[in-house]
Parts: structure tokens; C-alpha cells; sequence
């Protein structure tokens, strides 16, 4: 997914700027696709199946399918997961993260930095639970936050 696919807040703010306040929100809602479609095109983008992603993300398989249906929107603490599952990098699951509403990962926080470690560094979700029990991070990916 490329950074364009979700405007910067930046660009965003000199848009508001000079376009009348209805072209802009016109533009600006009709541009962002719903959650469900966005891991859609994940999906597609990485030749992943729904059922892979799941089963990576370690979310529940009928959540999982209501996530990827539209029934459901995810908390951020899910979304994390499926970032696991579709084995994003940090630019990804940030971009993931915004489409589902939710707040960014930021390294000033200690459990938020140690998500951003473990997709740095490639670790799959099992490994990640690890290193979070190792270094005392609570609550363990998965766990509700």
C-alpha cells in the first residue's frame, strides 16, 4: 500500500485551505475506502488469503471473517494483529492503523515501542509474545489493551 493511498495530514490541511469546505469533504470522504475493503486490497497486494492473515493474526477465526466482511471494525490492539498476520512493515501497519481510526504507534510509549521492535525486526506474532514476556511488557500482544 503506498503512503499516497491515505493523504498526509499535512497535504490535507493546505486542501482545507483552498477548497471549499463541501468539495473538500467530498473529496476527502469519498477517497477512503472502509476498513474491511482496505484489508481487502491487502489481501490482494500480498497473494494472501483471509484465512492465512487470521490464522498469523491469531485473532478469532469468526472475528477474523467479520473484520474482513465489514460486520465488524477492529480495536487497535486487533489491528496490531492483522498487521502481524499480513507481516507488515512499520509504514504499512501505521497506514493499517489509520484506516481502522485508530491512534499510530508511537516509540515514546513503552508497549507501542516494542510492537514497533518486533516489526522492525520481522517477528512473527509468537515471537513477538515472547519478547514481550521476556522484557516484561504488559498487556502481551493479544491481549486487550
Amino acid at each position: 500500500m503506498d503512503a499516497t493511498y491515505y493523504p498526509l495530514t499535512d497535504d490535507l490541511l493546505k486542501k482545507l485551505r483552498t477548497e471549499p469546505l463541501g468539495e473538500f469533504l467530498q473529496d476527502t470522504v469519498s477517497s477512503e475506502p472502509a476498513f474491511h475493503e482496505y484489508i481487502e486490497k491487502l489481501c490482494r497486494q500480498t497473494g494472501d488469503s483471509r484465512g492465512q492473515v487470521i490464522a498469523r493474526s491469531g485473532i478469532d477465526r469468526t472475528y477474523g471473517y467479520q473484520l474482513f466482511n465489514g460486520t465488524r471494525r477492529p480495536s487497535r490492539e486487533k489491528a496490531v494483529q492483522l498487521a502481524f498476520g499480513f507481516r507488515l512493515d512499520l509504514e504499512q501497519t501505521q497506514l493499517l492503523l489509520r484506516a481502522a481510526g485508530k491512534n499510530p504507534l508511537e516509540p515514546r510509549f513503552k508497549r507501542d515501542a516494542a510492537i514497533i521492535y518486533c516489526i522492525v525486526h520481522r517477528l512473527s506474532l509468537n515471537e513477538a509474545k515472547k519478547l514481550f514476556d521476556r522484557h516484561g511488557v504488559d498487556p502481551p500482544i493479544g491481549g486487550e489493551h
